[in-house]
């Protein structure tokens, strides 16, 4: 058994076809159907067809990924899918061979999968394998620190036991094989650090704590809850000296691990009716069900959905103007990465 992460698209636009259709599936949209391609060499020889300017790095990188997910990949082999947006890590089971399909719109590659666990939360995981789940790749095989031992542990229930001793390695592996060593992927390791930092220290109304501190810093004249029962509403806001100029905010923030169903949508939109609201934020860390961003879509003028990563991106983009007091709690220093290709 091995384990493998693949990901739901850049900016996770292929997380739902996955789910919905019982699927792995990656982009790679020009690359044709790779069925008899049953070599690396006559990958590489598709490759360089469909991409004949790029240079042979990219070339090899491509091949490596796309040779593993078509050939290498076995029935019953673990697939884990960071989710974007999301402080979630998809994971589930290899259960069929590889497809090139036609019928997913610009989807093409895949491979069935059963979703066991589709939003196990990312602090189950030990540090290692979020690093190793933060490579800078499409497809990529796990196995440092007995990584599947420890995945089909967190899928039986139990706590990640950490890295074990070493087990006697096999023919297949990727030791050896020629495959790319994976280059983590720095800003989304960052990313899940300051996730997890967030995750265990601003719970309940310290999240909305947070939220709040984040309206101040872009310029809004904020009424926080006190913690306990807020009557639907979290945080208003208003623009102004003392807050009376538009546009007026309703907030409502959920920091529970499970995605929010439609009811509290509609409940934000009842408390903006009430408070005579302009507009409403729903901060939800634990993200949305589609029935909720299908119904917000009726809504988009009034009303916006902010997942972990839209409210990460906003505490970035706002954390020099953040009070002293919440930046000591989230100790942040800006670095310059080289970007490197995927």
């Amino acid at each position: 058994m091995s384990l493998w992460m693949v990901r739901g698209g850049r900016h996770g636009e292929q997380e739902s076809v996955a789910f919905e259709h019982g699927l792995a599936c990656i982009g790679f949209s020009k690359v044709p159907d790779l069925t008899e391609a049953d070599s690396r060499e006559a990958v590489s020889k598709i490759l360089r067809q469909v991409f004949p300017d790029a240079p042979g790095g990219r070339i090899s990188n491509h091949m490596g990924q796309l040779y593993a997910f078509a050939h290498r990949m076995n029935e019953g082999d673990l697939i884990a899918m960071p989710l974007r947006g999301r402080p979630k890590v998809a994971l589930g089971r290899v259960t069929g061979s590889y497809q090139y399909r036609t019928d997913l719109g610009p989807i093409h590659h895949a491979r069935k999968v059963e979703w066991i666990q589709a939003d196990v939360p990312r602090v189950k995981f030990g540090q290692d394998l979020l690093y190793a789940f933060g490579a800078f790749m499409t497809v990529c095989q796990i196995q440092k620190n007995n990584a599947e031992d420890r995945v089909q542990a967190i899928l039986d229930g139990k706590a990640d036991p950490g890295a074990l001793p070493p087990r006697p390695t096999s023919e297949g592996n990727g030791e050896g094989n020629g495959e790319i060593e994976p280059t983590p992927d720095v800003e989304q390791l960052a990313r899940d650090q300051i996730m997890a930092h967030l995750e265990k220290n601003f719970k309940a109304h310290e999240l909305a704590r947070l939220v709040d501190a984040v309206l101040q810093a872009e310029g809004y004249v904020t009424e926080l809850s006190p913690p306990g029962p807020d009557g639907g509403v979290d945080i208003l806001a208003g623009q102004g000296t003392l807050g009376f100029q538009g546009p007026r905010l309703c907030v409502q923030v959920k920091s529970s691990d499970s995605p929010t169903d439609v009811t509290v949508l509609r409940a934000l939109q009842g408390s903006m009716t009430t408070f005579k609201a302009d507009q409403g934020v729903l901060v939800c860390w634990g993200g949305f069900k589609n029935t909720v961003e299908k119904e917000a879509r009726m809504s988009f003028f009034s009303v916006r959905l902010w997942d972990a990563d839209n409210l990460v991106e906003a505490v970035l983009r706002n954390y020099d103007r953040l009070p002293e007091e919440i930046r000591s709690e989230l100790p942040l220093k800006r670095i310059w990465a080289l970007v490197l290709e995927e």
